[in-house]
């Protein structure tokens, strides 16, 4: 089967279940960060205290004015920040910020390609329980499952005192209680995992996206089968 017959495949279930494509792809974005901020808040006991919006559109436009090499200009640019909201610890001297959840524009353009993806991966099973066995179903589910884990795990955008006080997807597993030496050691792996789980997610669209046969074909032949009654 080609590329563009699953691309037309695909296409169709979107159209078919738009509201729901529609109502994943936007949310989830939202969903993701107010989990992140109810994650910070419960495992803290505390409300934030400071909320800060940086220039981004002028910050980028610096960035390219000054960047002589073109290469670098996208690394520096995904790593800006247009909100900032967390907790200032003002015991020492002009005080310190303890935590916080930054929204990176660079990271939520991910995030907004990851709910799309899981919400065509989910239009596909919602529309083809009758083509595809429950195995095929179940195993492009649970692959696709696992991989937008792994993409919402390593686009996390916390940041944690004890962990340097930088921005990174890690500071997310010291918070959910693994080891900060061990969460900091696996930041160098960030990369490799995100592909992983795009991959994952990628392949499990284009299993759906197959033309497969569930039909049960019966298993005696014809001539095995005695004149009907």
């Amino acid at each position: 089967m080609t590329l563009s017959a699953r691309a037309i495949r695909i296409r169709g279930a979107v159209t078919v279940r738009r509201r729901l494509w529609l109502g994943i792809a936007l949310g989830f974005p939202l969903v993701y960060y107010a989990l992140m901020f109810a994650a910070l808040v419960i495992r803290f006991q505390a409300w934030p205290n400071y909320a800060v919006t940086y220039d981004w559109f002028g910050n980028v436009a610096e960035i390219i004015r000054s960047t002589p090499a073109l290469s670098d200009m996208g690394p520096i640019i995904a790593q800006e920040w247009l909100f900032e909201v967390g907790r200032m610890n003002y015991d020492f001297g002009n005080g310190i910020s303890e935590w916080s959840l930054n929204i990176n524009p660079a990271k939520v353009l991910v995030v907004c390609l990851l709910g799309g993806l899981i919400a065509t991966l989910t239009a596909l099973m919602a529309t083809r329980p009758a083509r595809c066995t429950a195995s095929r179903l179940n195993g492009a589910g649970a692959a696709g499952g696992l991989g937008a884990a792994l993409v919402a795990m390593t686009n996390v955008t916390l940041a944690w005192v004890v962990c340097c006080a930088t921005p990174s997807w890690v500071v997310g597993l010291a918070i959910l209680g693994l080891g900060v030496s061990s969460s900091l050691w696996l930041e160098q792996f960030g990369w490799w995992i995100e592909y992983a789980g795009f991959a994952l997610l990628l392949a499990s669209l284009y299993v759906l996206s197959s033309d497969a046969k569930t039909a049960v074909e019966n298993p005696y032949p014809k001539s095995a089968m005695g004149a009907p009654q």
